[in-house]
């Protein structure tokens, strides 16, 4: 059995060598929220709780896939580089296909990283969810390159483009599977922790507000014609009045759906702690607020280490008896 450093139940601040059992987490979508990922995994690492097994789905698979590749550190430093505008300059809009966004530039980031690096070949076990259009499968990816898994995951509908594995087309697998806690069971987790990152926002809106040209920084790569610019905006992000734009319509009617299939899911299949990110003030857009989405994912890991302390030692008193 694998050894690990735990906190001591009677101290948590001296941690201590003892067997325990396979740890899985299963990492929620939620777009920009889910740079709280982050901080939940640097929490449980030092605290000791090291996760053998890793699901992610949408944000939750390119959080989990650095993660397993040992890339936090860099997907961190780029999270914190972020600003409205460079955002707004790595979506390549695309009005004649299926998808608002090609995710062409998004995708040329994660080939830099990662290459033909296959999910297969990490140090740690990996899995991706993804959706397969027509049929509505479940699509496991734990094996292929990381970069496809990756971009299948998050291939938001109507937002990216569907991506091409095979002879399937996949999309997001928040659709079937927001919070993967079936999958760490089924590659051998014996204790799996959840996060959520929907716990205290549905129902409590997400819609961005509008942001102005005045606004500080300058776009990444080419930007469109300042008109077009602000007219691409609005139509993405929401007008001054308050009416939500095109994406905060699909993106709150996608969450609507996966805040639902989550509980059923959860409510089918109960992870053994659930770690709950207090995310409803940051919106599902806005990817320039990661140092505070990764501060509430420590919050919230800090919070859940009595919980897991517990269950580890509950279980490993189990599986030594």
């Amino acid at each position: 059995m694998d050894q690990a450093t735990v906190p001591s139940p009677d101290d948590t601040t001296k941690p201590r060598s003892r067997p325990r059992p396979s740890i899985g987490i299963a990492l929620g979508g939620g777009a920009a929220r889910g740079w709280a990922h982050i901080g939940v995994l640097r929490t449980l690492e030092a605290a000791g709780y090291v996760p053998d097994i890793i699901a992610g789905t949408s944000i939750g698979a390119v959080v989990g896939g650095c993660y397993a590749a040992g890339k936090l550190d860099g997907l961190e430093d780029f999270a914190l580089t972020l600003s409205r505008r460079r955002m707004f300059g790595l979506m390549d809009f695309n009005f004649g296909g299926s998808g608002l966004i090609t995710g062409t530039k998004l995708s040329d980031l994660l080939e830099r990283q990662f290459e033909d690096t296959q999910t297969e070949s990490l140090p740690k076990t990996f899995c991706a969810i993804a959706t397969e259009l027509g049929t509505g499968h479940e699509i496991w990816l734990s094996q292929g390159r990381l970069v496809d898994a990756m971009r299948a995951s998050y291939a938001l509908p109507g937002v990216f483009r569907p991506v091409k594995l095979g002879a399937r087309w996949l999309i997001d697998g928040a659709l079937v599977n927001p919070i993967p806690v079936s999958v760490c069971r089924a590659m051998g987790a014996r204790l799996v922790i959840a996060v959520n990152l929907h716990s205290d926002v549905f129902g409590r809106g997400s819609v961005k507000p509008y942001w102005s040209d005045g606004d500080e920084d300058e776009a990444e790569g080419a930007a469109p014609p300042r008109n077009a610019g602000r007219l691409l905006r609005r139509q993405m992000f929401g007008h001054r009045d308050g009416a939500p734009g095109i994406s905060s319509v699909m993106i709150d009617a996608f969450n609507i759906t996966q805040d639902r299939i989550a509980r059923a899911r959860l409510g089918g299949d109960p992870p053994d702690v659930t770690v709950s990110p207090r995310m409803r003030k940051i919106g599902l857009f806005e990817f320039h607020r990661a140092r505070e989405a990764i501060a509430l994912g420590i919050e919230a890991a800090e919070r859940a280490l009595g919980d897991i302390g517990e269950a580890v030692d509950t279980l490993g008193r189990a599986e030594n008896a």
